[in-house]
């Protein structure tokens, strides 16, 4: 039987969020009886680059607001069957850590997963503050799966993307025109 905490916490850039974060955030789920979804870059006074993954900062890599993105959380948790009582939507300025627990209980455990140098970052940067992180799993970049820049990509060339979030996130892209705000983004 899986440990349960009362409280956990996750975290992501969700530019849009896809089938691979939602998993993510399921495994999470079952760790803990209330989770905290963060969202990373929240604003652009939040943003720094970093040398372990500098593209993370870039407009290009950022179209979605944070109320967007919020909503794109709460939709895909509600088609996963998460009862709404059961999270809350947070920033998440990863780039700062020492707001981190402005922002999350500090009773709280923070799943973590690593696929790259970034993941080792963000790891060090939530120890640093004395967070007590778990780690679901370290993996080979290759095992990664789908990543968002493979969705705004597909998006900006008019392929295919759709399967690779949830439904509820696609049709919130859609309806919302955040589709064509991320063509836009790439002069089509």
């Amino acid at each position: 039987m899986t440990k349960k905490y009362p409280i956990g916490v996750v975290h992501g850039r969700f530019q849009p969020l896809h089938n691979d974060h939602l998993k993510f955030i399921l495994v999470a789920f079952e760790r803990a009886e209330l989770m905290y979804v963060g969202i990373t870059n929240p604003d652009a006074s939040l943003t720094a680059a970093d040398s372990a993954d500098s593209n993370r900062s870039q407009l290009a890599a950022n179209p979605c607001t944070y109320y967007e993105r919020l909503e794109m959380v709460h939709l895909a948790l509600m088609e996963a069957g998460i009862a709404q009582e059961r999270f809350r939507v947070v920033p998440f300025p990863i780039n700062f850590p020492e707001l981190l627990p402005s922002y999350c209980p500090a009773t709280a455990v923070f799943f973590h997963t690593i696929y790259d140098a970034w993941g080792d970052r963000k790891l060090e940067l939530m120890q640093r503050v004395g967070l007590q992180v778990e780690l679901l799993w370290k993996r080979p970049e290759a095992e990664k799966g789908i990543s968002a820049s493979q969705i705004r990509q597909a998006i900006m060339a008019r392929q295919p993307w759709q399967q690779m979030v949830p439904d509820s996130v696609a049709q919130y892209l859609v309806e919302n025109n955040i589709d064509d705000r991320i063509r836009g983004m790439n002069g089509g």
